[in-house]
């Protein structure tokens, strides 16, 4: 018997190490360069099999086992946020503007010591494990550029697996949830377009700025008025901007905002939804406009009998009573592109403590006992598909 949890214990400096890191150099999305040069280079030396350049930065390593059989694909995101670091760490970014504040440094140290774990124990592997480091899940949505890019072939990926440090599951928590777990994620653009003047003659004005409240008010009744409340669903309005000074009727207003639900016929049917809302209002009020909508990320939704088989891997980590199923939320994640081509599950490590910064925030820190945990999930979700159940 494969005893991994000391496995894991003789990598943990090392992963701790790449973490830090790699966090020194955080990158924005399609520009993880040094950072997709550091993973290549450890992925080497453990003699995987890689290919870099995919969709840009992207990297793959390929861990063959002994004997054939399927094929996990184990996923890690490597982008930062373009936002100034405030944790104060002796190994904080180098890049200024640049951090990561949602956990992907921890991400890619975890796949990284389930590499370093996983590699010398080929010969206990009936199959083939995959480890994909991703560009861009902050936006656009670097998921879908490595799928088109072939990075679920070659060979093909029969269940693909990724996690995420989560502050709202507790330090040495596992969350893991069956069917959906994240909202679909869009954004939307608005001009409408009036007519300005003197703030003193409205009757010879089409102010876009007022009809641009009255569109804001209108989504949200679309909402609350015209949708399931059994079935959640967002529309914000993020972003307003019209006028110029305080005595002239603005002639345009521009207005930004996002849609999330969990419902896939409700994320098919914003755009049509809420144009209708916004042609009727402008058509009334003698204004014009142009919408401009972008479908982002779909539902992150984890199939059942995967996520019963990492709840079992996580009991045997942290115990039972130490597993929860997280609640539901209208964040975004582009793992879901994944999870419309092959069964897998997202799950979360948790790091939230009571004096802990919530994900992308400038203090955002964790405990690096957490990673531990990470690595030794990743390796028992693997071996209980392709080798020796632990």
């Amino acid at each position: 018997m494969i005893d991994l949890r000391s496995l894991v214990a003789k990598e943990t400096a090392r992963t701790i190490t790449l973490r830090r890191d790699l966090h020194r150099i955080p990158e924005t999305a399609f520009n993880e360069y040094k950072t997709s040069a550091l993973v290549a280079e450890r992925l080497r030396s453990l003699g995987l099999e890689v290919v870099t350049g995919i969709a840009g930065t992207g990297v793959v390593g390929l861990l063959r086992g002994s004997r054939p059989g399927p094929t996990v694909m184990l996923r890690a995101d490597m982008d930062a946020l373009p936002m100034v670091e405030a944790t104060g760490l002796p190994f904080a970014s180098s890049h200024q503007g640049v951090m990561h504040a949602c956990g992907h440094d921890g991400h890619m140290a975890m796949a990284l010591g389930a590499a370093a774990v996983l590699a010398p124990l080929n010969d206990q592997i009936a199959g083939n494990v995959k480890f994909v480091f991703q560009p861009a899940e902050e936006g656009p949505g670097g998921a879908k550029t490595m799928i088109n890019e072939g990075v679920l072939k070659d060979p093909d990926v029969d269940v693909c697996i990724g996690c995420h440090l989560w502050p709202a599951v507790p330090e040495g928590f596992i969350g893991v949830k069956p069917g959906p777990f994240m909202a679909a994620m869009d954004r939307f653009d608005l001009t409408i377009i009036g007519h300005g003047g003197h703030g003193a003659m409205p009757h010879l004005c089409v102010d876009a700025l007022e009809i641009g409240t009255q569109v804001v008010c209108a989504l949200q009744r679309l909402v609350s008025r015209k949708m399931d409340p059994l079935s959640p669903s967002v529309v914000t309005v993020g972003s307003f901007h019209s006028g110029t000074t305080f005595n002239v009727i603005a002639s345009e207003a521009e207005l930004s905002g996002t849609t999330r639900t969990f419902d896939r016929e409700i994320w098919r049917s914003w755009p049509e939804r809420m144009e209708t809302v916004i042609q009727g209002v402008c058509k009334a009020m003698d204004a014009g406009y142009d919408f401009r909508y972008v479908q982002g990320y779909p539902p992150v939704s984890n199939d059942k009998d995967v996520a019963d088989e990492v709840r079992a891997c996580a009991i045997d980590v942290v115990g039972e009573n130490r597993v929860i199923e997280p609640a539901p939320t209208m964040g975004g994640e582009d793992m879901a592109f994944y999870l419309e081509q092959v069964p897998g599950c997202f799950f979360c490590i948790g790091v939230g403590r009571e004096d802990s910064e919530p994900l992308h925030n400038p203090g955002f820190d964790f405990d690096e006992k957490a990673l531990d945990t990470g690595v030794e999930m990743l390796c028992r979700i693997v071996f209980g598909r392709l080798g020796t159940t632990q």
